[in-house]
């Protein structure tokens, strides 16, 4: 059945994960409601904040919705703003840091099998 609502109405979760900070995260499409393939989440960092620095074996594809910040590989950072899109191969070494000085809000789609 399909469904509608607000991306805000799903609760905010803090990333608690070694090396995050000032990072949260929506689960919004996930097996539970029904996604088969993919899992769709929605991040949150405050200016300064960042996602651990890790990798894993699946794809990101991530639509930056506002907001700037750096993607980093743990040696060089690619800077990216609102509007752009970031894809992260599997097994990459990955951070999104925002370096601005407002609130950095990005789509993340990952694979279902995954949460």
């Amino acid at each position: 059945m399909s469904k509608v609502f607000r991306y805000d109405a799903v609760e905010a979760k803090d990333v608690t994960d070694e090396g995050a900070s000032k990072f949260k995260v929506r689960w919004l499409i996930t097996k539970e409601l029904g996604a088969k393939k993919f899992v769709m989440r929605v991040f949150e960092a405050e200016s300064g904040g960042c996602s651990p620095l890790h990798k894993h074996p699946w794809e990101h594809e991530v639509f930056i919705l506002n907001g700037s910040g750096r993607l980093f590989d743990g040696e060089k950072a690619i800077p990216f703003k609102d509007r752009d899109v970031v894809f992260v191969p599997p097994d990459e070494m990955h951070q999104f840091k925002n370096d601005g000085k407002s609130t950095l809000r990005f789509i993340c789609l990952i694979p279902s099998l995954q949460k």
